[in-house]
């Protein structure tokens, strides 16, 4: 069956047969589906084939409340292209968390407009009474519609869901499939043009739109502005009173300086789509109750601007097995305002593995992700064991490589080919024995040429024999003090 846009009505009774035997909540959605699809392809007259069972399938796929009243003419166009790219972050980033990576993520997205515009409606059918009110959603809002749903229907396909994503709605009539002349959007490349000519374009008196003006006068470039358009379109959208400024402002308040307001906005600019009173400041308040310092809240913000984007149960869980690794609310607490970006590690993919790893190691897991929590983010294979087979390589054991890493919890972070593979070159030179490295692992945290180099040049020179520890670690004053009062006390015992 062909139908244009403009020959709809006249097939209403065909709709009405169809739904006939629905259930009332059946027509509702009915009525919400064939209200968005006729919408979106009024603009241009796109003629749709489908089944009679078209209707029928949407409906079932779908889970609307609403009654037919509804219409997506309510929601303005830039806010319903907002909405679009936050969708395509929530099921990126949903992708990702299966096991997906990035690029797999991006193409199956890239390929499932259809699918996308169906997040959308549900937003649309979620929040209806946001709508009509003229608020707009958070994307914290978004975010805490769209995962629900999305964990359903992956319980329901299982390993299939990026074909039911791809090649929805077909995926799920099981006769006849729809076919659509031509696609709901544009390519997401012109959708960055699109997002990215929208902060250029000036107005008729040959201004910047205001707020591209306000962020310019903070210091963001407009190349700047274009670059985080390119990767989060949605930016573009955003409106200066309603989102930018009072996120901007609000920051200030906490401490921020001015100057990291770009770097804050680059880092994250998904801040401003963020309510303040009903998902940011709770969310404050809900980690300063986890242990985060609340006079460090600018700082934390600036090492890690996406810590306010997470969810509750993202912070209880990371939480939950810190507890279980032994450390103390206290500890917890220090973690979270030092170290924030721990909260970005999956427990089960990342944080625990690592652990386990570690433990067979003897380390102390506890005291290393109260000292270093950034090594837990390290991939295990890639960087982890490299390292630990460095060391065995070089003659130590395993349980002298566990007392280093609890010693000096960065250790593994450093490059085997920049930092560990030139010092350790290095060290066998200096007249040490092996295990003074595994006293004092700290050794490979020092700059060899500023500081490891100049110093033992200054010991050989002396004549003495200074532990490394004190080699190392002293100040300039302490280091030259204690150069003298062993020089002096070898005199001594010579005469």
């Amino acid at each position: 069956m062909l139908l244009t846009p403009q020959a709809a009505t006249s097939q209403l009774p065909i709709v009405t047969v169809v739904r006939s035997n629905l259930s009332a909540s059946h027509r509702r959605r009915l009525t919400l589906q064939a209200a968005i699809i006729f919408s979106l392809y009024s603009k241009n007259g796109t003629q749709i084939h489908f089944s009679p069972k078209f209707f029928l399938c949407r409906a079932k796929f779908a889970d609307s409340e609403l009654d037919g009243s509804f219409s997506s003419r309510v929601v303005p166009p830039t806010l319903i292209a907002a909405e679009k790219e936050e969708a395509k972050a929530v099921l990126t980033l949903f992708f990702k968390k299966q096991g997906l990576s990035n690029a797999v993520a991006v193409r199956i997205i890239n390929k499932s407009d259809l699918f996308i515009d169906h997040l959308v409606s549900r937003l649309h059918s979620v929040h209806k009474s946001r709508y009509l009110v003229g608020r707009e959603l958070t994307t914290l809002e978004i975010r805490d519609a769209l995962i629900p749903y999305l964990e359903s229907l992956l319980e329901e396909h299982g390993s299939i869901l990026a074909d039911v994503v791809e090649n929805f709605p077909d995926s799920t009539i099981k006769d006849k499939p729809i076919t659509l002349e031509s696609p709901l959007d544009p390519t997401p490349d012109s959708k960055k043009v699109k997002a990215v000519s929208r902060v250029s374009e000036t107005g008729p008196a040959g201004k910047l739109r205001p707020q591209v003006i306000y962020l310019m006068e903070l210091g963001m470039d407009l190349e700047k502005i274009k670059l985080i358009t390119r990767r989060f379109p949605a930016f573009a959208y955003y409106s200066l009173e309603g989102k930018i400024k009072p996120i901007v402002e609000f920051l200030l308040e906490l401490g921020v300086s001015k100057s990291d307001i770009p770097i804050i906005l680059g880092k994250r600019p998904q801040l401003c789509g963020i309510s303040l009173s009903e998902n940011l400041i709770p969310t404050m308040t809900f980690l300063e109750n986890l242990g985060v310092d609340k006079k460090q809240w600018a700082k934390v913000i600036y090492r890690f601007p996406a810590l306010l984007t997470y969810s509750r149960q993202k912070f209880r869980t990371t939480v939950d097995f810190l507890y279980e690794m032994g450390l103390s609310q206290e500890d917890v607490g220090k973690i979270l305002t030092r170290s924030p970006t721990i909260i970005s590690y999956s427990v089960e993919d990342k944080l625990r593995p690592t652990a386990k790893y570690f433990r067979s190691l003897g380390a102390d897991v506890a005291l290393l992700l109260l000292r270093c929590p950034q090594t837990f983010g390290l991939s295990i294979e890639a960087n982890l064991k490299p390292v630990t087979e460095f060391f065995i390589d070089k003659g130590y054991t395993v349980e002298e490589i566990g007392i280093m890493i609890s010693r000096y919890g960065a250790l593994y972070t450093f490059s085997l080919a920049d930092n560990l593979i030139p010092k350790w070159e290095f060290f066998l030179t200096m007249g040490y024995s092996k295990s003074e490295l595994v006293k004092f692992p700290q050794y490979f945290g020092y700059s060899l040429e500023e500081r490891i180099k100049p110093r033992i040049a200054a010991v050989k020179e002396s004549g003495v024999k200074l532990l490394l520890n004190q080699v190392l670690s002293l100040s300039s004053h302490d280091f030259e003090k204690a150069l003298k009062k062993k020089m002096k006390k070898q005199l001594t015992d010579q005469v």
